[in-house]
């Protein structure tokens, strides 16, 4: 019988360790952007201009300048990372424990029409008193939003994924009626809610560093010391894992789910507050926003850990910062950041091909999420 191996401790073992986890990523990343150089160059003559085989330098490098190149674009970066980190780590802190939450766009959007709800009762308060508030609605409409397939989950095994998808739609219905009807600006001819008010964000740095900024961060430290310092989150973890033992273990799956569920809600409805309050102040009939569904990318490219996180919204949210500067120097359309985030999440998915074609050894191809999202959380597995 094999005994195991205690980790290595010494330097060049942590260096293995660290580029086992992170080479995945990283190699993802950089076969996105090498496909992305060829889209460039090879959709040139569709569109009836001559091949330029330096365009893919000059677009990126617009893109690098549009993100990082002075402080005003960092601001913007950072900006623009908020909603992507918060909605992220709900989607992770859903992979942790086995569940697939496609519903943080529906969460986001009910969370900031929430805010924006509870903002018209302290409309005229200190803003002491309203921008909590306003902030405690968001996050309390994405858990309601959350708790609902949760529930569905625990109790008749219903799969996240379908009844997640299916309360995207219900959110944008709603979202529509409230801002044609209940929170409707009055003699308004569009479709459009009423201000915010004195529960609008402070700006910070800037011209729109606002407040939401360093909440969104802030939450980091508080969703890792959940997972990985407090019984809750070790048993969030144990049930992703496997629900079975976790059962035989004393846990209670049903209950979990609904928390993890609620709580990865009521993220990403504080980042649709937080989004609404500090950026956007109303919302009309048909907002739209891929924050919900580039938080997916967000969570598998960090792997669920909530620093990952952190360092794969910062990327995400600096391309979507560049890419406007991209389209005016370089004439490449914004949508090639929709290209390269996609294929960043195919190569992820992928990465068994990635592995064998690089002949990558000790690279781990845990993405953070597990198998019990298609397997063992069945409806007889939960009881």
């Amino acid at each position: 019988m094999s005994v195991a191996q205690p980790p290595d401790r010494s330097l060049s073992g942590r260096i293995r360790a660290a580029w086992g986890i992170v080479a995945l990523p990283l190699l993802s990343i950089l076969l996105a952007l090498i496909v992305g150089a060829l889209v460039m160059i090879l959709s040139a003559p569709i569109a009836g201009k001559p091949v330029d085989l330096g365009l893919p330098l000059t677009a990126y490098g617009a893109l690098f300048q549009g993100s990082v190149g002075n402080f005003d674009a960092i601001i913007g970066t950072l900006r623009t990372t908020a909603p992507l980190l918060l909605a992220g780590l709900g989607i992770g802190l859903g992979f942790k424990a086995g569940l697939f939450n496609i519903g943080a766009q529906g969460q986001f959007l009910i969370g900031g029409i929430a805010s924006i709800a509870f903002a018209q009762l302290v409309h005229d308060m200190d803003p002491l008193i309203a921008i909590p508030f306003a902030l405690l609605g968001g996050i309390l409409g994405g858990a309601l939003w959350a708790f609902i397939p949760g529930v569905l989950k625990a109790t008749r095994g219903a799969h996240e994924v379908v009844t997640t998808i299916m309360m995207n739609y219900i959110a944008l219905s709603t979202l529509s009626y409230l801002a044609s009807g209940p929170l409707k600006l009055p003699l308004s001819p569009q479709p459009v809610t009423a201000g915010v008010g004195n529960a609008a964000l402070p700006i910070l740095l800037g011209r729109d560093g606002h407040l939401g900024i360093l909440i969104a961060f802030l939450v980091v430290p508080l969703v890792w010391f959940l997972l990985y310092r407090t019984t809750r989150g070790f048993e969030i973890r144990a049930v992703g894992a496997n629900p079975d033992a976790a059962r035989y273990a004393g846990m209670k799956p049903r209950r979990l789910i609904i928390l993890t569920m609620s709580i990865a809600g009521g993220l990403a409805g504080l980042a649709g507050a937080g989004n609404i309050l500090g950026v956007n102040h109303q919302m009309s009939a048909s907002f739209s926003t891929t924050v919900g569904f580039d938080a997916i990318t967000v969570a598998l490219l960090g792997r669920s850990n909530p620093v990952g996180i952190v360092f794969a919204s910062l990327l995400l949210g600096a391309m979507r910062a560049g890419a406007p500067l991209m389209q005016i120097e370089a004439g490449v359309p914004v949508e090639l950041v929709d290209v390269v985030q996609a294929i960043i999440l195919l190569f992820l998915v992928a990465n068994a091909v990635l592995r064998r074609f690089f002949r990558l050894r000790g690279v781990s191809a845990n993405l953070g999420t597990t198998e019990t999202m298609t397997a063992t959380y069945g409806s007889e597995a939960i009881r």
